[in-house]
Formats: C-alpha cells, structure tokens, sequence
C-alpha cells in the first residue's frame, strides 16, 4: 500500500473519480429503472450502451469526423456534440425498446419463470454483442479528440478541467431531469405505480405494458448520453466496450440502492472515486478489486444500498 501516493494525488484522484462515476451514474440507471419496475436485472443493457457510442461516432463519421481527423474547430464542437448526442439516445433508446419487445415481452405473456428473463437477458447481450463485433470486424473505433482538455481552475494539484466539468455537469442535468420527470409527471406516476403495486395501478387504468416500454426507452437514452460521454472521455470504442463499464454500473446501481434513481447516482459516484483511490493505493492493477471489495462491505452491512428506497416508494 503507497498511502503517500494517495494522499500527493489525492485532489487528482478525486476530480477523476467524480467523471468516471458521472458515466458509470448515468449507466446505472438503466439497470435501476428496470429492476424498480420489473424486478429484472437487465444485462442486454450494457450493449444498449455499446450501441450508443458507436451511433454517435457515425453520426460524427457524416460530417467529416473519423479518427483520421484532425480535431474540429471549437465552433463547430458544440453542434457536433449535440447531433452526437441526439444520434446516440435514438439508437440507444430504440435498441432498449427492441430488446424489451423482442426478449421479454413474449416471456411476460407466458408469465415465465424469474430464471427465464435471466438466459434471456444475457443471450441477448451476447447476441447484440456479437452482431457488432462481426460487423465492425472487432476492430476499435475512434475520433480525434473533440475538446482538447484544459483546466478551468486549480486547486493545489488537482486540476479541473473542461472536459471533467462537461462530464460531471451533463450528468446531474440529466439525473435531474430524469428526476423530475418520474416524480412530477403524469406518466412519472404511472411508472412509481406499477413499481410499487402493478395489480392495483392497472386498476386505476395503468397501461402496464407501455410503462414498461416507457421504462426501457428512459434507461435507453441515459445510456445513449451516457455512451457520448465515455467516448469523450476514451476517444475509442469496440464491441464490447459495454462489459465492464456495465459490470459497475450494476455494482453503482446495487451500491446505491438498485430500484432508487438518486442511489444510482450516489453509487456511481462513490464507486468511481473509489476506483481511483484504490488505484492510488494500491496501483491500478487492482482498481476493479477496490470497487467489488466496496460492493461486499455493503451487500454484507447495508444488503439494500445506502438509500435502499425502491422506485414504487421514491418520492421528490
């Protein structure tokens, strides 16, 4: 263990920790979404996210854009980002939508087993994994960097950057929206009450099947924006760049509270600097074992996350 490593990094660390966990925030809530409603851990997601950062990196590919560009001029980078953006969330969310209908819908009609959704949910990741990876011949794909990094402010030896500060913001802005729509929304209501009680809200004239739709799309295009963020941040992706990044999504979404939207966030947060303080301690080697070590602690603890609200009981 190099404590001193981590206590001279320590301001580094954190502001790193803080983007990556931004990222992992906004994938989580894939998994946090689904699970408050249906009660299913919905693995297809991490290619979900996959296909986003493939989507927007074509959709840069039509104006020019490819990792053999040299880095756009700033004007330009805001509309870039934005159609980015745009491209990746309609990708993202109508492939959401696709595995929803495709997978497990046919499985609730027949009301199958738990086990069931499980095969499923991982014999369509490997599918949508697959079928990329023949596609694009396994190959990475990247761009040039689109904002060149450069601190906006310093305190000691952390600098903060632009990039970082995009990353982070982007995602609150996105969690509070998402808030916002689930708890002050007519469809919002619907969605908290099938979470809580699917049987009595179809009473009260809940569509339950387009709720669940609604749910897949929501967590689609989070993973849409939050796959335009890691491409930003990476500068490449390949086929099966969703694995591990969605092994910590689901790790965040647990650690929070899977089934809470707000402990997606916090548990993404939390695990990304985590991540990083365990690779300063104990080298980066072990950054992944750092974060499946945190997740232990609180499953053995605190086995509801830290908030532990599920979605059906979530309130503004």
């Amino acid at each position: 263990m190099n404590f001193s490593d981590l206590i001279r990094d320590f301001g580094p660390l954190t502001i790193t920790g803080l983007a990556q966990g931004a990222i992992i925030a906004l994938f989580a809530l894939g998994y946090t979404l689904v699970y408050g409603v249906l009660r299913l851990i919905n693995f297809a997601h991490s290619e979900v996210f996959m296909v986003g950062t493939f989507a927007c990196l074509v959709v840069w590919g039509w104006f020019g854009l490819d990792q053999n560009s040299a880095t756009p001029a700033t004007g330009a980078v805001i509309g870039l980002l934005v159609l980015g953006l745009i491209g990746a969330m309609v990708v993202s969310g109508v492939m959401a939508l696709i595995v929803e209908v495709a997978a497990y819908r046919p499985l609730r009609r027949r009301n199958a087993p738990p086990l069931a959704f499980l095969i499923t949910a991982i014999g369509a990741s490997v599918v949508i994994s697959e079928a990329v990876g023949i596609k694009t011949d396994r190959n990475i794909r990247g761009v040039p960097p689109l904002i060149q990094p450069s601190t906006v402010f310093q305190i000691g030896n952390m600098k903060v950057t632009n990039l970082q500060i995009l990353i982070i913001v982007l995602a609150l802005v996105m969690m509070f929206v998402l808030d916002r729509f689930i708890n002050g929304t007519r469809l919002g209501r619907g969605v908290r009450a099938v979470a809580q009680n699917p049987d009595s809200a179809a009473l009260m004239g809940v569509n339950k099947t387009r709720v669940i739709s609604l749910v897949f799309l929501l967590g689609g295009v989070m993973a849409g924006v939050a796959s335009v963020m890691y491409v930003l941040k990476i500068g490449d992706t390949r086929y099966d760049a969703g694995f591990l990044l969605g092994i910590e999504a689901f790790t965040a979404a647990v650690l929070g509270g899977i089934g809470n939207l707000r402990g997606a966030l916090i548990g993404g947060f939390i695990l990304g600097v985590a991540e990083n303080y365990g690779a300063g301690l104990f080298g980066t080697q072990w950054k992944n074992v750092v974060a499946f070590v945190l997740l232990i602690a609180i499953l053995m603890f605190r086995p509801t996350g830290l908030l532990g609200e599920s979605l059906g009981r979530a309130r503004a």
